[in-house]
């Protein structure tokens, strides 16, 4: 266990707690002078990180608009602050935006962002070391509700399990992924349901054994792990989603081009956030398990619907229009 490496990411992640809310809020409205920029300090965010980095959001948006960023730890507060309109736009799990969608349609992924990213890891101690040992054991997920609780669900349905609260054997225990790894030290939890890099971490510091790697772990290569998400206010100020887009399209398209650059500016991020360094070898093994792209797989988010229906998180699975692609195809065709 390296236990030096795991005390910085607990200290990055406790910071960053601290530093979440951050951002200053605005009224949204049609002539607005600021965009907030809403986003998780980990390896899947990637895209907002290097747009961030490299000045491609203030370049797009220009000099009379200001550009403030807001960071939060899971996918329901990032929409409990969209809902409240202290974030504009940025990128969040699939999983958080379709229960809001459902309750109310204002809400709408633009863009993908990252697929895959996200892995199942059993504590050492547990005795688990296939998905059907997770039989009557506690595996942590991020937040109920979450992508990688809908992913969990899909996962268990190939081995003929499902979640306890539904009638099953798997009992789902809810952590911020920054406290898992001291849960698998602790033997509080069997395993965990995570996104990266906190399944290398588990697996690098943490004794942790891996269960189902990204390509395995529900949809696989075809999940739409973290996707661009904004409200119908911001999308009507063309100029303003125009701009946001085609920054994330240049993040995405460095990100492709230059992946030693872009994982140096994660590293560069997270300690001016913190003053944390990240050891660079984890990030780069974690950088493996991500595949960058601005596509989004609508037949996997359906799928996620209807999972959240069954897991009765939410009443409906119609998700018709929450998926708008139009301004994205544009910009990357050109």
């Amino acid at each position: 266990m390296n236990k030096k490496r795991l005390g910085v990411w607990l200290s990055v992640l406790a910071i960053v707690g601290v530093l979440a809310g951050c951002g200053k809020t605005d009224a949204g409205s049609a002539d607005k002078k600021e965009v907030r920029i809403g986003y998780f300090p980990n390896l899947t965010h990637i895209a907002t990180i290097v747009g961030l980095e490299n000045n491609y959001f203030a370049e797009e948006f220009g000099e009379d608009i200001k550009v403030t960023t807001k960071t939060v730890s899971n996918g329901g507060l990032f929409m409990e602050a969209m809902a409240s309109n202290s974030i504009d736009i940025g990128t969040v799990g699939p999983g958080p935006v379709i229960n809001y969608y459902v309750k109310d349609p204002k809400y709408h992924i633009v863009s993908g962002a990252v697929n895959g990213g996200a892995v199942v890891v059993a504590n050492g101690k547990s005795g688990i070391n296939e998905l059907a040992d997770l039989d009557g054991k506690k595996i942590a997920i991020p937040v109920i509700g979450s992508t990688q609780d809908v992913m969990l669900r899909k996962a268990l349905k190939d081995v003929d399990l499902q979640a306890k609260a539904n009638g099953g054997t798997v009992e789902f225990f809810a952590a911020a992924p920054a406290d898992t790894a001291t849960l698998f030290i602790q033997d509080s939890v069997d395993g965990a349901a995570t996104q990266e890099p906190w399944g290398y971490i588990l697996q690098n510091q943490a004794d942790g054994k891996l269960i189902l790697d990204w390509e395995d772990f529900a949809w696989g290569k075809e999940s739409t792990n973290t996707v661009v998400a904004t409200s119908d206010a911001f999308l009507k100020n063309e100029k303003l989603s125009t701009a946001y887009l085609t920054a994330h399209a240049k993040a995405v398209q460095f990100i492709q081009d230059e992946p030693e650059k872009a994982q140096e500016l994660v590293v560069k991020h997270i300690k001016d956030l913190t003053g944390k360094e990240i050891a660079s070898d984890e990030l780069e093994a974690a950088f493996t398990r991500i595949e960058v792209t601005t596509e989004v797989n609508e037949d996997v988010l359906q799928e996620m619907a209807d999972i959240s229906q069954e897991a009765e998180y939410i009443k409906t699975n119609e998700i018709d229009g929450l998926i708008d692609l139009e301004a994205i195809k544009k910009i990357t065709a050109n």
